[in-house]
């Protein structure tokens, strides 16, 4: 367990050209922070709400073995949403590696969730790189991509936000940076992000299951 404030050692080494994105998006990634931080402040550019405080499951998406994913494979049980994608410098693997470790903290009990991933770089995360990308986090976690058309639709049944756009001679992606928890209704119920201790995340996570 981490001690309150401090980091938890990522298991992994980032890419050096995630390092080169890193020190050339230092404004992104700061401003990524700043959005996991605030939480549920305006920071929608389509909807100035956040998070839709009531999940849409009218969208189709690719898992990353290949097999068609349906939004409405989300009813009936408590779910949780992650945007991300795989060339993300820091905030995805640190948020997705942290997941993983409460998921795994939480035992049998944490299999009353479905966590789910969505990629929002359709260009560069394919089903392949996708599927490698998810072998450093926890198995349960379902990791989805699509067209650019198919992830516009999915990010906006959460009422979340993405936008590409370039950075020296490469691209980044702007998006909602915190981990959305619905219940089995799809109603939002909170969310998780980085600057929380354990003992927090553990907390809400057991909440979401029971």
């Amino acid at each position: 367990m981490r001690e309150k404030g401090s980091a938890e050692r990522l298991p992994f080494k980032l890419s050096r050209r995630s390092m080169v994105l890193m020190a050339s998006a230092g404004l992104v990634v700061g401003f990524a922070t700043i959005v996991a931080y605030t939480g549920l402040q305006k920071f929608n550019a389509r909807t100035a709400s956040g998070p839709a405080a009531q999940a849409g499951y009218d969208f189709q998406l690719t898992r990353a073995d290949g097999k068609p994913f349906i939004g409405s494979e989300l009813r009936g049980r408590p779910f949780l949403v992650f945007l991300g994608f795989t060339s993300c410098p820091e905030i995805c693997p640190t948020t997705l590696y942290e997941l993983s470790t409460r998921l795994r903290e939480g035992g049998a009990s944490m299999d009353a969730i479905l966590p789910v991933f969505i990629s929002v770089d359709p260009e560069r995360d394919s089903e392949e790189v996708l599927a490698r990308y998810m072998t450093s986090f926890d198995p349960r976690i379902v990791a989805l991509r699509g067209s650019l058309a198919e992830t516009d639709k999915a990010v906006a049944a959460f009422g979340a936000y993405y936008k590409k756009f370039p950075i020296d001679y490469d691209y980044t992606v702007d998006h909602t940076a915190v981990v959305m928890l619905y219940d089995a209704t799809g109603k939002l119920q909170g969310t998780l992000d980085t600057h929380e201790t354990p003992d927090v995340q553990r907390k809400k996570l057991a909440m979401l299951a029971s």
